[in-house]
C-alpha cells in the first residue's frame, strides 16, 4: 500500500474540503442578510449579489491547490507513462511535505471565509441603509479579508511549485 499517495491524496482533499466548507458557511451567512434586505428592497439585488458571492472564491482556491498536488501526483491516468516503465512510488516524506503545502490554503480558506461572510452581512445591512456606500465599504472591506485567504493560496502554490521534489516518470 503506498501510505504516501494516500497522505497526499488526503492533503489535497483537505486543501479543496475546508475552503469549500468555510465558502458555504460564508455564502450563508451574507445570503441570510441579503434575503432579508431583498424581501423589502428587491431593487438592490446587483449590489447584494456581490457580497453573498465574494466568500465563495476561496473554495476555488482550494480547488486549484487541490488540482495542482493532483497535476503533479499523474492522479489523473498514467497515459503519458511508457509502456513498462513502473509508476514511482509517493515516499511518506513526499506526503507529509504535500500536507505542510496544502495546510496554508486549507485553513487560510477555511476562516476567511467565514469571516468574510460576516462582513459581506454588514456590508449588505449597511447598503440596505445607504446603498452609495456599498461598493465604498461593504465590498472593499470583504475583500480585505480576501487578501488573506490570496496570501495562503500563495504559500500554497509556492510551496507546490518550488519547494516539492515531485518523482520524475
Amino acid at each position: 500500500m503506498n501510505y504516501g499517495m494516500i497522505l497526499a491524496l488526503c492533503s489535497a482533499g483537505l486543501a479543496a474540503l475546508l475552503p469549500g466548507i468555510g465558502s458555504a458557511i460564508g455564502i450563508r451567512i451574507a445570503g441570510r442578510s441579503a434575503t432579508g434586505v431583498l424581501s423589502e428592497k428587491p431593487e438592490r439585488y446587483g449590489q447584494m449579489f456581490i457580497m453573498v458571492v465574494l466568500p465563495g472564491t476561496q473554495g476555488f482556491y482550494g480547488f486549484l491547490a487541490a488540482f495542482l498536488v493532483m497535476l503533479n501526483l499523474n492522479f489523473f491516468g498514467e497515459s503519458s507513462v511508457p509502456e513498462g516503465f513502473p509508476v514511482p512510488e509517493v515516499s511518506v516524506q513526499l506526503g507529509l511535505q504535500v500536507l505542510a503545502a496544502c495546510l496554508p490554503i486549507a485553513f487560510a480558506g477555511l476562516i476567511s471565509a467565514i469571516l468574510q461572510g460576516k462582513v459581506c452581512a454588514g456590508g449588505i445591512m449597511m447598503a440596505a441603509k445607504q446603498p452609495e456606500m456599498a461598493f465604498k465599504a461593504g465590498v472593499v472591506y470583504a475583500v480585505m479579508v480576501e487578501v488573506y485567504a490570496v496570501l495562503g493560496l500563495l504559500v500554497t502554490m509556492f510551496m507546490l511549485l518550488f519547494g516539492i521534489n515531485w518523482p520524475t516518470i
